[in-house]
């Protein structure tokens, strides 16, 4: 009589699969960093080429969804690497979060003010307009792609990240259009005027964060 085959049991499904979602969790996080990385240096040095603030704040910008990105690898970091994510840490990444939004609010109503004072009229910038464009392709995928993950995960950390990426949509948009508008007709205001609305996105967002709400 044969002996019986041993059965080797791998972890449960449910381990699996959340092991996957934390896999393409952290690979979204890597792709955030690289892209704002050169994202941020095409638009600083874009900016100061053309003399636009918008561009500028718009690169800068890039490197605080870089901040987040970090964040979110060392949250997934720790559960890939089979420490438990306890409810202080995962609570801790939100905070961080919530204070590059934060950052981000003072940095576009500076530069806003700034270019409202100083009536500064920037110059044509191609190079802006096709960074601008691309990332409102790009980013509209990436954040739906963090969204989806961090329900799955149900980590408020990955999700307050995806609504950091939708506010970078909403700036790309209204640095194109302050391009585009200057380009056109000479209204040099109107950039700096619409990027005010992002800043009270940013607040309310880094409020919600901040108390412990699920960012929307």
């Amino acid at each position: 009589m044969n002996d019986p085959v041993p059965v080797v049991l791998g972890p449960p499904t449910g381990a699996r699969e959340r092991e996957r979602h934390v896999r393409r969790a952290r690979l979204l996080a890597w792709f955030t960093i690289i892209w704002n990385t050169v994202e941020g240096l095409v638009g600083i040095g874009s900016g100061i080429a053309a003399g636009s603030i918008a561009l500028i704040g718009f690169g800068v910008d890039s490197y605080v969804e870089v901040l987040s990105g970090a964040v979110v690898v060392w949250r997934v970091s720790r559960e890939r690497h089979g420490q438990d994510l306890s409810e202080a840490a995962e609570h801790r990444a939100v905070r961080i979060i919530a204070t590059t939004f934060f950052a981000l609010a003072i940095g576009v109503s500076v530069e806003s003010f700034r270019k409202l004072a100083t009536g500064e009229r920037p110059s044509a910038s191609a190079v802006g307009v096709v960074l601008t464009v691309v990332s409102l392709i790009v980013m509209p995928l990436l954040a739906r792609a963090k969204r989806k993950v961090g329900r799955q995960l149900d980590s408020r950390a990955l999700q307050a990240d995806a609504t950091e990426t939708v506010l970078c949509v909403w700036l790309s948009a209204i640095v194109l259009s302050g391009l585009l508008l200057n380009a056109a007709f000479g209204w040099w205001w109107a950039d700096p005027l619409a990027a005010l609305g992002i800043v009270y996105v940013a607040v309310r967002e880094g409020r919600e964060a901040w108390q412990g709400d699920t960012c929307c």
